[in-house]
């Protein structure tokens, strides 16, 4: 309990899943060394989630040690990441701090949550939630309205539904050319990558990036810690 002269306590730990060093596998970013900070915990059920193993574990660390340990990897580019790191109301302390080290810093995130509190600097990636992924009316399309030029909205699709739902949604937000990147995936193993470009490119989508989860193809599919 705090008296009317004290200011309440900013909970400043975070439940961390993992610290690890590893090459970026999707975005513009893709190929580009970087440091991954996983956050435990999502209030999301996508069918075809492939870190299910964040939803529970880890380790409570303020972010004092956080910062310890992205310092002592060395890498000027970090990812924030999940499950979905807004969850927890410390990730927009993490992310301030890391940009005032000095870092370039990225987001992934559902799009599920509030992006307005993210530090304009951070470059976002925006996982808008296709049909196929059960998890569509968790979207927050005033999100789209929020994006910097510096930032991204990606899209994974495993069925043709998905994809014309995404190109709709590409049209009707403008997308193309207002952000750093519209990207364009498929479910690993559910959709075939020739199929989606074939889709694209007969649209003429010549403003959206299609892009392969390049850590699938670098390590097996499902290595953890890459």
């Amino acid at each position: 309990m705090t008296t009317a002269d004290e200011k309440p306590r900013v909970k400043t730990d975070l439940l961390v899943h993992e610290i690890y060093l590893s090459v970026q596998g999707e975005s513009t970013w893709a190929g580009v060394p970087c440091t991954f900070v996983r956050l435990t915990g999502c209030p999301l059920r996508c069918t075809y989630c492939d870190t299910e193993y964040a939803f529970t574990g880890g380790q409570r660390m303020t972010q004092d040690a956080v910062m310890a340990q992205v310092r002592e990897l060395g890498c000027p580019l970090v990812e924030v990441t999940g499950g979905e790191p807004l969850a927890q109301s410390a990730c927009i302390g993490l992310l301030e701090s890391l940009l005032a080290d000095g870092r370039t810093v990225m987001l992934e995130t559902s799009g599920a949550l509030p992006i307005d509190r993210v530090p304009r600097e951070v470059h976002k990636i925006v996982d808008m939630k296709c049909p196929s992924s059960g998890e569509m009316a968790r979207n927050l399309e005033a999100n789209l309205e929020l994006l910097a030029p510096h930032d991204e909205v990606k899209f994974v699709m495993g069925t043709r539904e998905d994809y014309e739902w995404s190109r709709e949604l590409v049209r009707r937000y403008e997308l193309e050319g207002r952000v750093a990147a519209v990207l364009f995936s498929c479910v690993f193993g559910a959709l075939e990558p020739h199929t989606l470009v074939d889709w694209m490119l007969a649209d003429k989508l010549f403003g959206v990036r299609f892009q392969l989860q390049a850590h699938k193809f670098i390590w097996p599919p499902d290595e953890r810690g890459v």
